[in-house]
């Protein structure tokens, strides 16, 4: 076969997913990955707090940039990428999502059975009398 070791380049690597090369490497990573936090979170509140963008698509951008701060986060501090060493991480998170989204897609099913199928209270009152 061959004699030659394979060894990646600084660019092969996913962002967030440095593996354990230089402290500087990562700590850039990590740097990164603060800034595009903190340049998210200063354009939600701009955008909350401003009359530049249009009112009714105000939470539609806030919640885009919401889930763009996941990502950062996800990628950059949590290290969830896609590379085959990951799939535990990905599989743990999806089921987290999972059980997320069906306890709040629960409680919201019940409290709205509820609000239509509870009597105002004062029909309530006035049965009392």
């Amino acid at each position: 076969m061959s004699d030659q070791s394979f060894e990646p380049h600084a660019t092969e690597f996913a962002p967030g997913d440095e593996g354990e090369g230089q402290v500087r490497t990562r700590i850039l990573g990590y740097v990164v990955g603060l800034g595009l936090a903190v340049v998210l979170t200063v354009t939600s509140f701009f955008i909350a707090g401003t009359d530049l963008v249009w009112q009714p698509s105000i939470p539609v951008a806030i919640i885009v940039l919401a889930i763009a701060q996941m990502g950062v986060h996800l990628v950059f501090f949590l290290h969830i990428t896609t590379g085959p060493d990951n799939t535990n991480n990905v599989m743990a998170l999806a089921f987290g999502v999972l059980i997320v989204v069906l306890v709040i897609g629960g409680s919201l099913w019940i409290m709205a059975n509820l609000n239509q199928n509870m009597m105002p209270m004062d029909q309530i009152m006035q049965m009392q009398r």
